[in-house]
């Protein structure tokens, strides 16, 4: 009676942690200095009413695969802290990630020259019809438009952000302080960023260390 082996067991230092997010798909391969002021410019000219943050993560992460959602979000939170306007940060951080200086150059002027251009034509076309209430109510279903993709990307930055129960508290503390508190915006982050940032490192520290 001849008999089978039983099949080997699976090595237990190969097994890999289970995570409740999901990983992110590899990158595909960078784009050129010309892709990206293509993309930019068509996210300028198309983005009404706000809402620039959530298209650039739609064109670059979810339906170009050019980065990760990871590397999307740390970039947006360094536009976010970083002087100046932060969706041209944003821009500035993307295409120097991309391609370096010339797609940081490339992905800034496509985000702003097309659309100023526009704007600039238009702005005497609008004051003559500014008077219509009919152009107002689309200008407002616009920006409705435009605050959700700005929701949806705030809410993935927060899923991404709050692993544990720490970070969650800064988040609140954050938006307590700045939204029902009114506290003016440059007192929070100069007080909780810093305080955040040395908790993350030494936590991250601590990991290592055991």
């Amino acid at each position: 009676m001849s008999t089978r082996s039983a099949p080997p067991l699976p090595d237990a230092s190969l097994a890999t942690p289970t995570s409740c997010f999901p990983p992110d798909p590899a990158p595909r391969a960078s784009p050129s200095a010309r892709d990206l002021f293509k993309v930019f410019a068509m996210i300028g000219l198309t983005s009404f009413g706000g809402g620039l943050s959530g298209w650039m993560m739609r064109e670059i992460v979810q339906r170009r695969g050019w980065l990760t959602e990871a590397d999307f979000l740390s970039g947006l939170a360094l536009a976010q802290a970083f002087p100046g306007v932060n969706v041209v940060n944003l821009a500035i951080w993307l295409g120097f990630r991309l391609r370096g200086g010339q797609g940081a150059l490339a992905a800034s002027l496509g985000l702003v020259l097309p659309p100023m251009a526009v704007v600039l034509v238009l702005a005497g076309a609008f004051a003559q019809v500014a008077h219509i209430h009919a152009v107002h109510v689309g200008l407002a279903g616009i920006a409705a438009a435009a605050v959700g993709l700005s929701l949806q990307t705030g809410l993935r930055a927060a899923r991404r952000a709050a692993r544990d129960w720490l970070p969650l508290l800064f988040m609140v503390a954050t938006f307590v302080a700045i939204f029902v508190l009114r506290l003016p915006l440059l007192w929070v982050v100069g007080a909780l960023a810093p305080v955040s940032i040395a908790t993350a490192y030494l936590r991250l520290h601590g990991k290592a260390a055991g």
